[in-house]
């Protein structure tokens, strides 16, 4: 079997056991769980760790499994379709800024350490003017932590790196601001909170978040594919006049434009995702990312909308599955960097790729 081949089954294989662990049509449990704290299950979560998924595209030197963006984006999509309310892809950005024990342990879902490193809301870049470690002691906030109520401690980003601040600690409050999709962001104020230093290269920060874009536009794929595939269901069912309304020119050719949004939204992630499998360089990676995240903010907005409309009266009702992946888009379309961001962040890449 030549290498593509296994790929393609790893990813299929990926792809089942994801499935099976988290049907898209099994939405009791999300709904159970929204607007509550933490917002997510526990025991769920250490099933995902045991499963390996979150060190799927961690190198196995580091304890990982060591695959690649294609299958980390197929399990994403997965979760997205079954819109999973745990903090995956959060978790995953902090597993690739840990090592030695404290990597242990958020690989196995003993603890989980959460990524706080906006200072500014729909911020793209970390930042950390305003945070101040000083002699074992953190001074600062950062916002727009997604689920992180949940957390054991949060990875803050200071002017010198990291530091690492427990949840319970003196001098940590955490402001919860409930979200449109049922879960929250955290708002994390440190005031002299103790703090361990972490090492950080800039590099590794940045490929961690270009990561975490990825799978956020993956995550917004599967859950925009699922909410398309709730709306062809309605339109072959729903009757008017007589016939059903799936035989409506007009709700046709909005049908139409919805998958050809999907498809050129897939192209733009499987070509992200290989681009940064091929070990391309930094710049071809950061506008491949950027492409695919524009894509998916815009597109994940446009398709979940058009699904809660093509549903008539009853898509706009909170007891119709169609509109809790509008509300998941709602949420998450500027996580990690907005489309008008991340065109910004294009348009900077090509002229060095143009010279290359």
């Amino acid at each position: 079997m030549h290498s593509s081949e296994e790929r393609l089954e790893n990813i299929r294989m990926i792809r089942d056991s994801a499935v099976a662990f988290a049907p898209a049509s099994e939405l009791v449990r999300v709904r159970g769980l929204r607007y509550q704290v933490p917002g997510f299950d526990g025991a769920v979560w250490r099933e995902m760790a045991d499963n390996g998924w979150l060190g799927l595209s961690l190198p196995e030197a580091q304890g990982g499994i060591g695959l690649g963006m294609a299958e980390y984006c197929a399990l994403l999509e997965v979760f997205g379709a079954a819109l999973l309310p745990e903090p995956f892809v959060p978790a995953v950005l902090a597993a690739r800024l840990l090592d030695g024990e404290q990597l242990a342990a958020q690989l196995s879902g003993e603890r989980l350490l959460l990524p706080a490193l906006q200072e500014q809301v729909d911020s793209l870049e970390p930042s950390a003017g305003g945070t101040r470690l000083h002699n074992g002691k953190v001074r600062g906030r950062k916002l727009c932590i997604p689920m992180a109520a949940g957390a054991d401690g949060f990875l803050v980003s200071t002017p010198d790196g990291l530091a690492l601040v427990e949840a319970k600690a003196p001098g940590v409050k955490l402001e919860i601001v409930t979200t449109q999709d049922g879960g929250h962001f955290g708002h994390l104020h440190l005031d002299n909170a103790p703090a361990e230093t972490l090492p950080l290269q800039a590099q590794a920060l940045a490929d961690a978040l270009d990561e975490a874009a990825l799978g956020t536009a993956a995550y917004l794929l599967g859950a925009a594919e699922q909410a398309f595939a709730l709306t062809l269901d309605y339109l072959r069912t729903r009757k008017q006049f007589g016939q059903t309304i799936g035989n409506f020119q007009a709700l046709q050719h909005r049908a139409v434009d919805l998958k050809l949004q999907l498809a050129l939204w897939r192209a733009s992630l499987d070509a992200a995702a290989a681009t940064c499998d091929a070990g391309a360089p930094a710049t071809q990676r950061r506008a491949a990312v950027s492409r695919a995240k524009a894509r998916a903010a815009d597109a994940a907005l446009q398709v979940t909308r058009q699904a809660v409309q093509l549903h008539g009266a009853i898509g706009y009702t909170d007891e119709c599955d169609v509109g809790l992946y509008l509300r998941k888009a709602m949420t998450l379309a500027n996580l990690y960097g907005s489309s008008a961001q991340h065109r910004r962040r294009y348009d900077a890449c090509m002229p060095r790729l143009a010279s290359a």
